[in-house]
């Protein structure tokens, strides 16, 4: 990731309602949220949140796709993922840890379930 990017990343990140936004969305997953459930969760006019996700869009870390007349916004985790290697690129004083942190981010926590079944095999 460039500078240029990260930077207008973390600009997009530093408004409260952007941070906001951003945070519904991570647990939404790739289906998203649509606008109106965003504005109704943050109490945000619809013209407020229009202009914040548009910033967000811009700056590579939410998508939008259509369905009739809705739209839905998702968290891209490709981008969040790659400034989150950006910010760590220099950790540890170029040890091993920074795979291992790149593995961490890139695979979804498990569920409890699978967190059973795991425990059970070993």
């Amino acid at each position: 990731m460039e500078t240029k990017t990260a930077g207008a990343a973390f600009a997009a990140l530093a408004h409260e309602s952007r941070l906001a936004i951003f945070r519904l969305l991570v647990p939404a997953g790739k289906e998203g949220l649509s606008a109106g459930a965003l504005g109704a969760q943050l109490n945000l006019a619809p013209a407020t949140l229009s202009f914040h996700l548009k910033e967000l869009r811009h700056a590579g870390l939410v998508s939008q796709r259509r369905a009739g007349r809705t739209l839905y916004y998702a968290a891209d985790f490709d981008t969040i993922n790659s400034l989150i290697l950006y910010l760590t690129e220099n950790c540890c004083q170029g040890s091993t840890c920074l795979p291992a942190m790149a593995d961490q981010f890139a695979k979804p926590p498990a569920s409890r379930t699978q967190q059973r079944r795991q425990t059970r095999r070993s």
